[in-house]
């Protein structure tokens, strides 16, 4: 803004400058010439009366025409020269007449003997000055009887001269210097307002939409400023309109369970959200700015990228990929992003992970299948003895008393199978409460222990308890009891003969560790996930025989959740298996949304 001064002050200033200059360029000239003329006129009235007196006394009184003369020039302060009609001196004022001195060659009686009147300036050689001479000739009866030359010495006109001068430098300059104070002061009252419009802009520009301005007078620059505010204003509400859509797009984008990815029309991953690091397991922040092919390492996902971009069509697919160790299952979405001009922008690609869906997919399957030959086990054999005991085998005691014992363990069997899985169809029902109540496990597994003794000492297994601590919780007793029984029986169900099933109950600061561990078949890496599955069996043949249902691992898990416990499990094929629930001392609350 202060060049924009400068270049409305300075070539003002010069405008002013030059208009001055000028204006005394004519003033003085004009003054030089008035004045001239005004010492033309006096001296042209001042020889008219020294004529005047020459005449009356006459050209023959030479004394009294010297005193005359004399007189004259030093009253009017001029040089007199009086001359007779041959041009000799008759009186001079600035020194004895010298009746030799010829005066006829000077220009001012050249022209007074040619005109009448004559004036010329120039250098007087007896004065050494400068002199503004006029000559009149004298005439008496129409005769020329002399002629008669003052002279007026130009020293005072050259003070005038240049007292004008230097009285108009003087007072242009103050001129000048007036005009170029209030030239800035109005400069600045035009230009502040612009110079502070100015300053908010940029200060907009940068993207300080709070700054603002003074609107100042109900003038053009005050509507410019006031203008400027309103901007300003609507340019910070759209600003934060559009920060909080943003934050609020980012927040979502970054939130959202499904991966999301954003290719450009060249190729480049221009966006990753956060759930696509959890889903492809990898730092995906790396894939930014490098183009798709490059950057993604699954080739079905690739395939399905280049079929968006030579169709320009959205596509569906559920690919299989596989992550980690594990093989995850997606529902793949991908849209071309189309412009306002028709052109391909990009696309989108949208990942959903469906592998838990699928999981309980195949569970169910897998339930259904297990549940159906779970139930035919035992139906087909109450149907086979029972047809076979009609068809006659029931006239042989024997037979009938073997046929009817079958029936009666298959039968067992099959109301075991019916009540776990009504128990566990209540334990996972939403309205299933716990009756909680201070339990002592000490207490628990000396119960569980009696229970099971016979069980244990018909395989030779040696069934111990530890107690460390005062293991006491809040919990259902009735379902504790189940829990225990279940792992319990788990254990020697899967340890052979002569083998150890040890309960062992360990107090901690705010928690009661529980573990059941034997020294059985043990479990594969690969079949843990799946021990608290319905009806999965880790060997099929034996649980079968033991006469488990499948169910009690599954009723552990879900009455362990009930009371808020940890379950874990580790195991060594061969060696045996620990089951271990980590149970709270105190009833833990669930939280409710408000």
């Amino acid at each position: 803004m202060n060049s924009y001064r400068a270049r409305f002050i300075l070539p003002l200033t010069l405008i002013v400058f030059i208009v001055l200059a000028c204006l005394g360029a004519l003033l003085g000239p004009l003054f030089k010439e008035f004045y001239f003329e005004r010492m033309g006129d006096r001296i042209e009235k001042e020889t008219g009366v020294i004529a005047y007196n020459v005449e009356q006394t006459g050209m023959e009184n030479t004394a009294e025409l010297e005193e005359l003369v004399r007189t004259l020039a030093a009253e009017l302060d001029v040089r007199i020269t009086l001359l007779d009609s041959e041009k000799r001196v008759v009186a001079e004022s600035a020194e004895s007449p010298s009746q030799d001195q010829d005066y006829s060659g000077r220009p001012e009686i050249e022209e007074a003997v040619n005109e009448g009147a004559g004036s010329e300036i120039r250098m007087s050689n007896t004065l050494g000055e400068e002199l503004l001479y006029y000559a009149t000739e004298l005439q008496n009866n129409g005769e020329t009887i002399g002629y008669l030359r003052l002279g007026l010495t130009l020293g005072e006109m050259n003070r005038v001269y240049r007292s004008i001068w230097i009285f108009l430098l003087v007072s242009f300059s103050i001129a000048f210097l007036i005009i170029f104070a209030l030239t800035s002061k109005l400069t600045n009252q035009m230009i502040a307002p612009i110079e502070e419009a100015t300053r908010v802009a940029k200060q907009l520009a940068q993207g300080n939409f709070k700054a603002r301005t003074f609107e100042g007078e109900a003038n053009e620059t005050g509507h410019l400023n006031r203008s400027l505010n309103v901007l300003a204003e609507n340019l910070g509400q759209i600003t934060k309109t559009y920060q909080m859509q943003q934050e609020h797009l980012e927040t979502l984008i970054e939130n959202m369970g499904s991966g999301l990815l954003l290719i450009n029309a060249k190729g480049d991953i221009t966006l990753v959200n956060r759930s696509c690091k959890d889903l492809f397991q990898e730092d995906t922040d790396l894939w930014l700015h490098k183009l798709y092919y490059k950057a993604i390492g699954h080739k079905t996902v690739i395939r399905l990228v280049q079929e968006i971009f030579l169709t320009e069509k959205g596509k569906r697919r559920h690919l299989e990929l596989p992550i980690g160790i594990e093989m995850r299952h997606f529902d793949v979405y991908g849209a071309p992003i189309i412009g306002s001009n028709e052109k391909l922008r990009g696309i989108v690609l949208v990942f959903h992970d469906i592998t838990e869906l699928k999981k309980l997919e195949q569970a169910r399957k897998d339930f259904v299948a297990n549940v159906s030959h779970e139930l035919k086990t035992p139906v087909t054999s109450l149907k086979g003895f029972t047809e076979t005991l009609l068809a006659g085998a029931m006239e042989d005691p024997a037979l009938r008393e073997k046929f009817l014992t079958i029936i009666s363990k298959e039968s067992d069997r099959l109301e075991s199978l019916i009540h776990d899985l009504l128990e566990l169809s209540k334990i996972e029902g939403s309205h299933f409460l716990l009756n909680w109540q201070e339990v002592d496990l000490h207490e628990m597994i000396e119960d569980v222990k009696m229970m099971l003794q016979e069980q244990a000492d018909k395989k030779k297994i040696d069934l111990k308890t530890k107690v460390m601590g005062n293991p006491k919780i809040e919990g259902d007793p009735h379902r504790l009891k189940q829990v225990i029984l279940n792992l319990v029986n788990n254990a020697i169900s899967y340890t052979p003969e002569e083998g150890n099933v040890t309960m062992r109950v360990r107090e901690q600061a705010e928690t009661v560790l529980l573990e059941v561990e034997d020294t059985g078949i043990g479990i594969t890496k690969k079949e843990l996930p799946r021990v608290f599955e319905r009806f999965y069996r880790v060997d099929r043949a034996r649980s079968r025989n033991s006469g488990g249902t499948g169910l009690g691992l599954a009723i552990v898990k879900h009455l362990s959740e009930a009371h808020k416990a940890r379950l874990d499990v580790t195991s060594e094929v061969n060696k045996g298996t620990t089951f271990k629930v980590t149970f709270y001392k105190k009833r833990v609350e669930e939280k409710k949304d408000m």
